[in-house]
């Protein structure tokens, strides 16, 4: 597939006294606590301009049980007051002592400041993540699974065009039922996402006999990538296990990431850290539209802010809803009866608004999308132009846009326009720069000649966002820059093509985009791979989150 002060809340101590006293591993192999610090406390308030996706950069058992902790059989989730609590009860993975966790849970554990923010944009998902997890008896360590992959941030984008919370390739979007159109992507929806991801991990867990790591593990790099990796350890009589296995530093890095989130969220105090609580309660409810509704009006019925209304829909590419469907709003809790009322009130062609015109003579799309103030691809697209030519005397459909589209939007339809732009492509003219310590966004913008405000946008950040050492920022470039430093960035691997290989399969296993593999090698479509060819990549150990 593929930050300030947190918010945690008090003392699993007797939970973990109650392990001990089972027998369970965790305690057997616990590390000696760290020094007491004093602990870290910050309020979790949704803010409409929340926008870090960097994580941290990666470090180069048993498994974990199916089953739900014993004490969570005697619980319902909705008896906790704290939606951290309530996670917690549902912790099922097998504490795990290695390296590679301790080395990640140092990185959250002194970046308190990364974790405020991604649970202040987190808050809005998680009851909803956390109920899916539950129906489907799931460990709750799932619903810390966005934080490794997103950051929380439903728009994240990678260089390998993983997109959303749970950062869905295309294809893989596409193989589990998200929609992608013009209109629309599946990959950013958070219900839909959220069904699909579960749906992915239940099916990598049977896949790999109910070992959660190796599910976890192909999720990042996918199933053929471990499969490979457990058959070479097999034939040459090593275990096969996740942490025997040679897998990408990314995967390396991305399965303790999570198992040191799970540590750290166990018990937070143990790390000096104490998470405020988020309420055990829905933060939005799902409303069914039954037509297409444009975004800034429903926003109006509901009387709930643009900003907010964008945050919980983020699977829409435009203006409005998919005319197509799906025909749903998600609207916060507190404005969805507002909103189900108001809607019932309003005529569908009162949805989305309309103005006709009749094509002039030598009128082209172009002159009249200008005259307008819209584009000529958001017209031919409206009347169904795939050509863009019009004829005199035609009537097209001019749409009412209500308003300006957030940042965050118009850079995702950016995207389905013009996929050329596409930073997993050789025509996308940009690079990725790592930040380094000290450094800011207005430093590194004066660096590379470039206004802080681009910069802050082609990353989806405020432009007084902090950065963190390490971070990855994408970075408009000239042609010749891109060719002198972007194609080339990363690790160098050769990799020589087995039977059954595909350039879309490889692409996945080392994380870079078709496109990007095919200009490495020369590949075209005349020029199929074959077994025993090699293969040049370069590939960066940590994916860019965008």
């Amino acid at each position: 597939m593929r930050d300030a002060n947190p918010l945690v809340q008090p003392a699993l101590r007797r939970l973990f006294a109650v392990a001990c006293a089972l027998g369970l591993t965790a305690c057997a192999h616990q590390a000696a606590a760290p020094v007491v610090r004093e602990r870290v406390v910050v309020p979790p308030t949704v803010t409409s301009d929340d926008t870090d996706t960097a994580a941290p950069a990666p470090v180069a058992g048993t498994p974990p049980s199916l089953t739900m902790p014993r004490e969570w059989q005697h619980h319902n989730g909705e008896d906790y007051d704290d939606l951290f609590e309530r996670m917690r009860a549902g912790f099922a993975f097998d504490e795990v002592s290695e390296p590679a966790i301790d080395q990640q849970l140092a990185w959250f554990e002194h970046n308190p400041e990364y974790l405020e923010r991604v649970f202040q944009r987190g808050q809005r998902y998680m009851y909803h993540i956390i109920t899916e997890v539950e129906r489907r008896g799931m460990p709750t360590e799932f619903a810390l699974l966005p934080v490794v992959e997103s950051a929380y941030e439903p728009f994240a984008y990678s260089r390998s065009r993983a997109a959303g919370l749970w950062q869905f390739i295309p294809g893989t979007g596409v193989r589990f039922g998200l929609k992608q159109t013009w209109w629309y992507d599946g990959r950013r929806d958070v219900v839909e996402s959220t069904r699909a991801a579960l749906d992915y991990l239940q099916a990598l867990h049977d896949e790999f006999n109910g070992d959660w790591l190796l599910a976890i593990a192909a999720y990042n790099v996918g199933e053929a990538g471990v499969e490979r990796a457990i058959a070479y350890n097999a034939s040459v009589g090593r275990p096969t296990d996740f942490w025997h296995l040679n897998l990408p530093a990314e995967t390396r890095a991305y399965v303790p990431k999570l198992l040191a989130m799970k540590r750290l969220m166990a018990e937070p105090e143990r790390y000096g850290l104490e998470f405020a609580p988020i309420p055990n309660e829905p933060y939005f409810a799902v409303i069914e539209t039954e037509s297409q509704i444009d975004l800034k009006i429903a926003a109006q019925l509901a009387g709930t802010s643009y900003d907010d209304l964008v945050g919980l829909n983020p699977g829409y590419n435009r203006w409005a809803t998919d005319p197509a469907g799906p025909h749903r709003m998600l609207v916060p809790i507190d404005y969805a009866d507002a909103f189900e009322s108001a809607l019932q009130t309003l005529a569908p062609e009162d949805r989305v608004r309309y103005t006709a015109h009749e094509v002039g003579k030598r009128e082209t799309l172009a002159m009249i999308a200008k005259r307008y103030g819209t584009s000529a691809a958001v017209l031919a697209k409206v009347n169904d132009l795939p050509g863009g030519r019009v004829a005199a005397g035609q009537s097209l459909k001019i749409p009412e846009i209500s308003g300006s589209l957030p940042d965050k939007v118009m850079i995702a339809a950016a995207r389905v326009d013009r996929p050329e732009a596409d930073t997993g492509g050789h025509k996308a003219h940009q690079i990725v720069y790592r930040v380094r310590a000290g450094e800011t966004l207005s430093s590194i913008a004066r660096r590379n000649n470039i206004p802080v405000s681009t910069l802050a946008r082609l990353n989806n950040l405020g432009t007084g966002d902090s950065l963190v050492k390490g971070q990855r920022l994408v970075i408009k470039a000239s042609s010749r820059r891109y060719r002198d430093e972007g194609v080339v960035s990363g690790r160098r691997v050769l990799y020589t093509v087995r039977r059954g290989d595909t350039i879309y399969s490889i692409s996945r296993q080392f994380q870079v985009s078709v496109a990007q593999l095919k200009t490495w090698n020369g590949i075209n479509q005349r020029h199929q791979i074959k077994a025993g060819k090699r293969l040049v990549m370069y590939v960066d150990s940590n994916r860019q989150q965008g």
